[in-house]
């Protein structure tokens, strides 16, 4: 994986600033081109597979919606966050103060140790 440096200030004190690698993006993958490569290594076909890959988006929504966590095995499990404003008294906590609703995703323990094999150069 490529990495370009970056400066960035001290949120805490914004006259000091440190250098920090991040990601470089090396493309995209679309749905087409995961679809051809599942495609590539099974006997399923393009119809097949697009169409259970058009189900997940259907599906994951549906049931992170209903307060469910979704595991998918080795991949890995997505859930819903959110975070809310602090309140002294329980009675004042309406959803009104429910902000911030964002999808996570946790790895698998086997995909975990798929990226611990990850080797980084810097980017020209």
């Amino acid at each position: 994986m490529k990495y370009k440096l970056l400066q960035r200030n001290n949120p805490q004190d914004p006259s000091q600033s440190k250098w920090y690698a991040a990601p470089v993006s090396d493309g995209k993958v679309t749905r087409v081109d995961v679809a051809a490569e599942i495609v590539n290594i099974s006997s399923l076909s393009r119809g097949d597979v697009s169409n259970v890959i058009e189900c997940l988006i259907d599906v994951i929504p549906k049931y992170l919606l209903m307060g469910k966590s979704v595991s998918l095995g080795d991949l890995g499990t997505f859930r819903l966050s959110f975070s809310s404003d602090g309140v002294d008294n329980p009675a004042e906590m309406t959803v009104a103060r429910i902000h911030g609703v964002r999808v996570l995703f946790v790895p698998s323990v086997n995909l975990k140790k798929t990226l611990d094999q990850i080797h980084f150069e810097k980017s020209e």
